[in-house]
């Protein structure tokens, strides 16, 4: 999450310095434009690159609102991912509550969750696989469900 809210601000760096450059050749090419208009006075060229500079302007402008509303977009969205991250945190723990699952079996479930399969349960827990695979059995009996798929599904249906 962290490393992705930096990427975020890294792209918004990236399109802030080119909507001030921008910026800046907006300004640069309408101080050009004043300077020639006062020495010459208002000719065909100098339309044209008037019109040239009120499009760079009216860029810049539109430049910097999208990018203000991508950064608040994102910013927006970053707060209902932990929202949602705490809901599904909160809600395992509760229906592991109800249904009554031992400390081994809710750190097997919380695996089962996450998609590790058997061999990786077993593995990251130090235990046997067929350890793991009849504490799986009762965390699908207290569930209710009968696979590692539906037990995800349960509580994903549940978020939904």
């Amino acid at each position: 999450m962290k490393a992705r809210a930096r990427q975020l601000d890294r792209k918004a760096a990236g399109i802030s310095i080119l909507v001030a450059l921008q910026a800046l050749a907006c300004g640069f090419f309408l101080v050009d434009l004043v300077g020639d208009v006062m020495a010459e006075g208002i000719g065909p060229h100098l339309a044209i690159e008037a019109l040239a500079a009120a499009a760079l302007l009216v860029a810049v402008v539109l430049g910097a609102l999208q990018v203000r509303a991508l950064i608040a977009a994102a910013r927006r969205d970053e707060t209902a991912v932990a929202a949602a991250q705490g809901a599904l945190a909160e809600l395992i723990g509760l229906r592991f509550a109800q249904w009554q699952l031992t400390a081994a079996e809710a750190d097997v479930a919380l695996f089962a969750i996450k998609g590790c399969d058997i061999s990786e349960i077993a593995g990251l827990r130090g235990s046997a696989a067929g350890t793991v695979r009849a504490q799986l059995a009762r965390v699908y009996a207290k569930a209710g469900v009968e696979s590692q798929s539906g037990l995800i599904a349960l509580f994903l249906e549940e978020l939904i």
